[in-house]
């Protein structure tokens, strides 16, 4: 089965914290990961993984994120020919995480 994605592919910023911050409030967080992420290229990568042939269509900036998404989308063989690189930075969603699961997510 053949599969064409349309969506993005950011760098995800994840924080584990006690709870959501509140407007103005500072919370010390208990964990910090960053990993490769993005609505479309996750779908993509789960496409993969169950089997089909996925092609990404979304852009990626030529910084240093840029680049770790490409080779993330590579290693999980995602055909990524129609992946464009784009001049300046790559998406980033800053994302905070609380022990139920709830969650915060701000992209840029």
């Amino acid at each position: 089965m053949r599969v064409v994605v349309v969506g993005s592919a950011n760098i995800d910023l994840v924080a584990t914290a006690p709870h959501l911050p509140r407007a103005g409030e500072t919370v010390l967080g208990n964990d910090f990961s960053q990993v490769p992420g993005g609505k479309g290229a996750n779908q993509a990568i789960a496409a993969c993984r169950a089997g089909a042939s996925v092609a990404l269509i979304g852009a990626i900036g030529s910084d240093s994120f840029g680049v770790t998404l490409r080779a993330r989308l590579t290693a999980s063989t995602v055909d990524i020919s129609l992946l464009r690189v784009v001049y300046g930075t790559s998406g980033v969603a800053l994302i905070v995480v609380e022990p139920t699961g709830e969650n915060m997510i701000v992209v840029a």
